[in-house]
C-alpha cells in the first residue's frame, strides 16, 4: 500500500506529459513553433502554464519532445515497410520511401523539416535526426555487406551520407509545387545511391 501514492503520482506525471506532447504535436503541426504560445499549449493540454513549465522548462524543450515522438513514429513506419524486402538495398530503399511518404503530411513537414532545424539548431537537429536511424542503417549496411549484396567499407560514414541525402531531399518536399512528384524523385535518387554500393560484376 505504501507504494500506491507514488505509483499514482507517476501515472499523473506521465499523463500530464503525454497531454502536453499531444498538444504540441497538434499545435506545432498546424500553426508552427513561432505562432504557438505557451498559453496555447497549456490550454490545449488542459493544464496550467505552471504545470507545463514543471515538465518542460522552455517551449523549445516541449518542441524537442514532439520532434522526437514524430521522428520515432516515422522510424517505426519505415521499419515496418522494410519487412519482407528482397535484399539489403531494397530494405533500406523501402524504409527511406516510407519516411518520404510520412513527410508528405503537412504537420510532419512543419515539425520535422521546416521548424526542426530552425528551432533546434543544426547540431542538435542532426543529433536527434541520427539518434535512432543511424544504428538501424549501419546494421542494415553491415548485414547486406556480409551477405554479399553490397560492398560498403565504412558503414558509419556511408550511413551519415545517406541520412544527409535523405533529409536534404525530404526538405525539398514542403516548398515543392508538386510534393508527390518531388517525393518520387527523391526516392528514385536514394535508390540510385544505394544501388551504387552493389559490387561490380566481372
Amino acid at each position: 500500500m505504501s507504494d500506491q501514492p507514488a505509483t499514482l503520482r507517476a501515472q499523473q506525471v506521465a499523463q500530464t506529459r503525454a497531454a502536453l506532447v499531444a498538444a504540441g504535436r497538434r499545435l506545432f503541426g498546424e500553426n508552427g513553433f513561432r505562432a504557438t504560445s505557451v498559453d496555447d499549449l497549456a490550454r490545449e493540454a488542459r493544464v496550467t502554464t505552471g504545470a507545463l513549465y514543471h515538465h518542460f522548462p522552455t517551449k523549445t524543450a516541449l518542441f524537442e519532445a514532439v520532434f522526437l515522438q514524430a521522428h520515432t513514429d516515422l522510424m517505426t513506419a519505415s521499419t515496418r515497410a522494410a519487412q519482407g524486402a528482397a535484399d539489403g538495398i531494397d530494405e533500406l530503399a523501402l524504409g527511406f520511401e516510407a519516411f518520404l511518404d510520412g513527410v508528405l503530411a503537412p504537420d510532419l513537414q512543419r515539425i520535422l523539416l521546416v521548424d526542426g532545424p530552425a528551432v533546434l539548431g543544426l547540431a542538435r537537429y542532426t543529433e536527434l535526426d541520427e539518434r535512432y536511424a543511424h544504428a538501424v542503417i549501419v546494421h542494415a549496411l553491415k548485414a547486406a555487406t556480409e551477405a554479399g549484396t553490397i560492398t560498403v567499407e565504412d558503414p558509419e560514414t556511408a550511413t551519415r551520407l545517406l541520412l544527409g541525402a535523405l533529409t536534404r531531399g525530404a526538405m525539398l518536399i514542403p516548398n515543392s509545387a508538386d510534393p508527390v512528384e518531388t517525393r518520387h524523385a527523391v526516392a528514385k535518387s536514394m535508390r540510385a545511391l544505394l544501388s551504387s554500393f552493389t559490387p561490380s560484376r566481372g
